[in-house]
């Protein structure tokens, strides 16, 4: 599978090999981004899916998936291209742990290609990648999702926004709570900056939409402020069939 490859690209792994962001070894042909043999170790999102977050469903009969039936939901709706399965958990931790940065470049080429029409259906005036706190920022040098954030607009074309949506607050790991227990931890981590002009409609990016938890709480406060219509796109999407 090829995505887009430039002159500058080659020039680039000339003097630093593309390396897969699957296995981490140099992958062969720097142009796919990613080796021919771990693309398979990687689960595609397919059809059906659910309405609202993306997750996949048993059948054409079901809109919502059981988190989305049971959960409200303010966002209109979102996607994702693979599964979290261990290879992609793997994969997501040496970005944000390692500083693997470059491994963004073959996630947002796959996400690009995948959901190009659907983005442009949405019709979104920017994208907001999901905040880290100042703190944990500092900790890593950058946050993942500003940089799939800007990944995504070279392919897509659409600016993106950092300084709108911002982490208030610091909170405890989301990994070991429950669905009510996360967007509690969530509860006013969140704000946004009054000084900069609300958009009409916004894409979240995330690296990771488990839950739902972390989006949820984005999108309350974005349409408190008075965005009208919040979709997201992310990496990876856990649960599903």
């Amino acid at each position: 599978m090829k995505y887009g490859y430039r002159l500058a690209d080659f020039c680039e792994n000339l003097l630093f090999p593309r390396r897969c962001p699957v296995c981490g070894e140099i992958v062969e042909a720097a142009e796919d981004l990613i080796c021919p043999e771990c693309i398979h170790k990687l689960k595609p999102v397919r059809q059906p899916t659910c309405r609202k977050c993306g997750k996949e469903v048993f059948s054409e009969q079901e809109e919502y998936c059981m988190d989305c039936s049971r959960h409200r939901r303010s966002f209109e709706s979102g996607v994702a291209v693979f599964h979290y399965n261990e290879a992609a958990r793997r994969s997501m931790a040496a970005i944000k742990y390692k500083n693997k940065r470059e491994y963004l470049d073959f996630y947002a080429s796959a996400m690009a290609y995948r959901y190009r029409k659907t983005v442009e259906h949405w019709h979104a005036e920017v994208l907001i990648p999901v905040p880290v706190h100042p703190s944990r920022r500092r900790q890593r040098g950058f946050n993942q999702a500003e940089e799939l954030a800007r990944r995504l607009s070279r392919h897509w074309g659409i600016p993106v926004e950092s300084r709108f949506l911002l982490r208030s607050r610091k909170t405890v790991p989301q990994r070991d709570l429950n669905p009510q227990e996360r967007l509690r931890n969530l509860q006013e981590a969140f704000t946004v900056d009054r000084s900069i002009p609300v958009p009409g409609s916004v894409i979240l990016v995330d690296d990771i939409y488990t839950t739902g938890s972390t989006i949820e709480a984005c999108t309350r406060v974005l349409k408190a402020a008075g965005v009208q219509e919040v979709h997201f796109a992310a990496i990876c999407i856990g649960g599903g069939r």
